[in-house]
């Protein structure tokens, strides 16, 4: 395919995906869950230390717990699968505090952030969730205390297609040095 081309469809995947918060009941294929899995793989990562690590949650008990622990988001429980991204402290500390503060956190977000293009790409809806108690999503997942869950992403197909949202300007997004 022409390189134009690649750029046209990835952008419009781009321009499409939405925060979905309604998700009906059904399931995700495992050739499905494996293209996530492999877009979280192949992002790039500070060093290639890869540190981060991701659980994918369908049992709906969990969903439940990690739906509370984020300020009763009940929307996490209703998906089909939630996942929890997390830093490796462990392999972060390679960088030092820096590793650790933003490095580390870098790898998990550019992971979730092929894993949901991805998702839209095979018609699945995601959300970005921040806001959850660390600690509360720490005792649920009995993570290892070199873990640190940084973001929960509900994902399943949409009930319903939320119009765009408004953009900032190219003038007020970027900044133009000659």
């Amino acid at each position: 395919m022409h390189p134009q081309g690649v750029y046209i469809d990835i952008l419009h995947i781009i321009k499409n995906r939405r925060s979905i918060r309604n998700f009906t009941d059904r399931k995700i294929s495992d050739e499905t869950i494996d293209a996530l899995i492999e877009a979280i793989r192949w992002a790039p990562s500070a060093g290639n230390l890869q540190s981060r690590k991701f659980y994918f949650v369908f049992d709906n008990d969990l969903k439940r717990m990690l739906a509370k622990a984020a300020w009763n988001q009940d929307f996490i429980a209703k998906a089909q699968l939630a996942v929890v991204g997390c830093i490796n402290l462990q392999i972060a500390r390679k960088y030092g505090d820096r590793g650790i503060e933003l490095y580390g956190i870098q790898d998990v977000s550019a992971s979730i952030m092929n894993m949901v293009l991805v998702a839209q790409d095979l018609g699945l809806g995601t959300v970005w969730v921040g806001a959850f108690d660390e600690s509360a999503v720490v005792k649920i997942m009995n993570l290892p205390d070199y873990l640190r869950p940084v973001a929960l992403i509900p994902i399943g197909y949409p009930a319903k297609m939320p119009k765009p949202t408004p953009r900032i300007s190219k003038n007020e997004a970027v900044v133009f040095i000659r």
